[in-house]
């Protein structure tokens, strides 16, 4: 079934940047968070700035964007090794433990336009998120952020206590001398799937089994996307239940978003937003078609393996499919009546063709690593691009 998505004008505000790439929401969201919060720190006009990474917020307010920009070289990176944070990033994500050959792709630190990110400082966070419950919820792409987020606190605050506790669908990182539990919750469509007669049923309606999970969290930061493409072996359900219905296939981009209606209303009915701030990471895109950045290709091959670089330029090489995905987040948030943040990831991680962990993956095994089609081009490798995901969502909370 083919489907429409209608997207109001106000809608197209959050999609400027993929449209026209001249217009940045960034600016609104910050001074949004400004008056929300009460977020504080002192603003520099100029449009120069330093290579090296700044220690605080550089830049217009008012015109910065921290989404649309720039990867620069910048050898002071990557901002951790896989040391300091042992026994954080599994073997799926850390892919210098499983012998990648190149380092470039760490050496890179993004440049929004009219302003430089702050440098992440572990102490700050935990000092300002002392006694709170961080929630992250979503896919394999949100536990990539999370490992991420867990390794930036710990290389610059070495010293304080930790416990790991990992399990299926909760695992849990605890801070513990500040009394800091930073959890993934697995919910790869965030609504709920229950076993129904032997099948596996998705509920487009129902999300109480996942959600009794977030209730207590103080910041929720909730993804999902790529398990609605998956058919085959690979699909997550056996039915889709919608209503009173039953379905063995919907059109995706329909099922996702009702399910983002029904996590939507969760959010709305169920989250005090006095306490808890929620955000919303858009979609990661893939790199396993290289027609979508053609020229820009490092190896030849079919698909994110042998790249060691990043896409240079002003365009952004967002599939279509990508781009559908990320207007259906956009148009449910939109009409939210306390919209969650959308932390737009979409763009800046498109030009990151190099940051996969193709075949240097705890996954793959030692006769697949020749094996181009065996590539991981879906995930992030750590350290790595999630660690500016997460350097923006620290700009934004604290900034």
């Amino acid at each position: 079934m083919n489907v429409l998505l209608h997207i109001s004008l106000s809608a197209i505000f959050f999609l400027l940047p993929l449209l026209l790439q001249q217009e940045p929401s960034s600016s609104a969201i910050i001074l949004s968070l400004k008056k929300r919060h009460g977020s504080s720190g002192s603003s520099s006009s100029g449009n120069q700035y330093s290579s090296s990474r700044p220690s605080s917020f550089q830049g217009n307010r008012s015109t910065c964007s921290l989404f649309m920009g720039t990867w620069v070289h910048d050898d002071s990176y990557p901002l951790y090794k896989p040391a300091d944070c042992p026994a954080v990033v599994e073997g799926e994500f850390d892919c210098l433990m499983y012998g990648r050959p190149d380092s470039n792709y760490l050496k890179y630190r993004w440049q929004p336009q009219n302003c430089n990110l702050p440098t992440f400082n572990g102490a700050e966070f935990l000092l300002r998120m002392k006694g709170k419950n961080i929630m992250f919820a979503g896919d394999s792409l949100g536990k990539n952020q999370w490992e991420s987020l867990i390794c930036l606190i710990m290389s610059s605050a070495p010293s304080t206590r930790t416990q790991m506790t990992r399990g299926l669908p909760l695992s849990t990182f605890r801070f513990l001398d500040y009394r800091i539990t930073m959890s993934f919750y697995k919910a790869p469509f965030l609504v709920d799937i229950d076993a129904v007669q032997g099948k596996r049923v998705l509920k487009l309606e129902e999300i109480s089994g996942n959600a009794n999970a977030w209730h207590d969290a103080d910041l929720l930061i909730f993804n999902t996307g790529h398990w609605w493409s998956h058919t085959g072996s690979q699909q997550g359900w056996d039915l889709i239940q919608s209503g009173n219905s039953y379905y063995q296939d919907m059109d995706r981009f329909v099922a996702m978003e009702k399910a983002l209606r029904t996590w939507a209303y969760w959010v709305e009915t169920h989250v005090d937003r006095s306490r808890t701030q929620v955000f919303f990471l858009s979609i990661s895109p893939t790199h396993d078609n290289p027609s979508d950045w053609a020229a820009s290709s490092s190896s030849g091959s079919k698909n994110c393996y042998g790249e060691t670089d990043p896409i240079t330029g002003s365009a952004y090489p967002v599939s279509p499919y990508t781009d559908q995905l990320r207007s259906v987040i956009v148009e449910v948030l939109h009409g939210m009546h306390n919209p969650a943040l959308l932390l737009d990831i979409t763009l800046l991680s498109s030009l990151r063709k190099d940051g996969h962990p193709s075949v240097y993956s705890g996954l793959v095994s030692g006769s697949q690593l020749a094996k181009p089609g065996q590539s991981d081009c879906s995930h992030w490798c750590l350290p790595g691009l999630p660690d500016t995901w997460n350097q923006l969502l620290y700009t934004i909370l604290f900034y």
